[in-house]
């Protein structure tokens, strides 16, 4: 008996083993599988009877679990919530979210318009978009990140009677990202093209605008889940806040904070770029207070084309530089 000969057997119980351990380990992930679609389908059923005993009703219709073997996928053909109680209703169309077998971890969703809301003290809203994306990276207690990406984004306004609803603004492109940050919430946001319709905003006239910010609520973490109900007691930290329109730039950062009395107190850094620019779009929006802001914005470019000053607020009293600007009322 040759060498070769003698070595076929054991190759093939090597292959054997292996198909063995890979149809195992096919077993075992598909009944993992088909036990999370379950679980998920009977959690949901649950949160709704849960919710229906308190008087809310909410729904994912046509609830389905899919994507076996390569992803877990989870679609509705509509998201709707109605809370009779608070006088509270939201509803948007299909949802589905999918994660891949290789990042369990990163689903992703996608939501389809229109998003439409009713909330007390507030009118009803029609929001809209071309397309609205959310990529999570999930992890125990609390999600590393959150992020959401729209384009064509739009609202109105969504009456109850049959008069005309009035469009409230447009954007070609928005972005958010929450991320935890130790016991903080930092958020990194941004909008594009956002045009604010005049009629939503007394026939004052805005041009179209960008803007960016970079921000982190302090002590965020501990105030998920809780209903904060006034803004005393916390504090942001502004890394960046930049709003601009063409060369018209306006850029804030520093601290601010709010007391438990509601008095406001920041330490904030103001920069303009092309101030008579700015000047110029300030006077379109605020008419009433043209003559001023010309004057000032005056005086500012003679300092240049980039110039900052400090925007303090000390216990609700806030001033530019050395020039007092009044008092802040204080806020609930």
């Amino acid at each position: 008996m040759t060498s070769s000969d003698e070595r076929q057997p054991g190759n093939r119980r090597r292959l054997w083993w292996l198909a063995t351990f890979i149809l195992v380990l096919f077993a075992v992930y598909s009944a993992g599988w088909f036990y999370l679609a379950n679980r998920v389908r009977s959690e949901a059923g649950k949160v709704a009877a849960t919710l229906n005993k308190s008087g809310i009703e909410a729904g994912c219709a046509n609830l389905q679990v899919g994507g076996y073997p390569l992803s877990f996928t989870l679609s509705c053909d509509s998201l709707a919530y109605e809370d009779d109680a608070k006088n509270i209703a939201a509803s948007a169309g299909a949802f589905n979210a999918v994660a891949q077998i290789v990042q369990p971890l990163s689903p992703v969703a996608n939501l389809r318009g229109p998003l439409r809301t009713s909330v007390p003290g507030m009118m009803p809203l029609w929001i809209d978009w071309d397309n609205l994306q959310a990529n999570v990276k999930l992890w125990y207690p609390l999600p590393r990140r959150v992020a959401l990406q729209a384009e064509g984004l739009s609202g109105q306004t969504d009456p109850a009677d049959d008069t005309d609803p009035v469009e409230l603004f447009s954007a070609g492109k928005a972005s958010g990202q929450l991320q935890p940050n130790n016991g903080d919430l930092d958020y990194v946001g941004s909008f594009g093209d956002l045009e604010i319709d005049a009629d939503a905003i007394g026939g004052r006239v805005l041009p179209a605008l960008d803007a960016s910010g970079d921000v982190t609520l302090k002590n965020g973490v501990a105030l998920i889940g809780t209903q904060v109900k006034s803004l005393r007691g916390q504090r942001i930290e502004i890394r960046n806040l930049d709003l601009s329109s063409g060369t018209a730039r306006v850029t804030v950062s520093g601290p601010l904070s709010v007391d438990a009395e509601g008095l406001v107190d920041a330490d904030l850094m103001i920069r303009i770029k092309d101030p008579k620019a700015v000047a110029s779009i300030l006077a379109g929006a605020i008419p009433e207070q043209k003559n001023a802001i010309e004057q000032g914005f005056g005086a500012l470019a003679l300092l240049g084309s980039e110039p900052s000053m400090p925007l303090k607020v000390i216990k609700g009293k806030a001033s530019l530089g050395f020039i007092p600007l009044g008092k802040i009322k204080p806020v609930n």
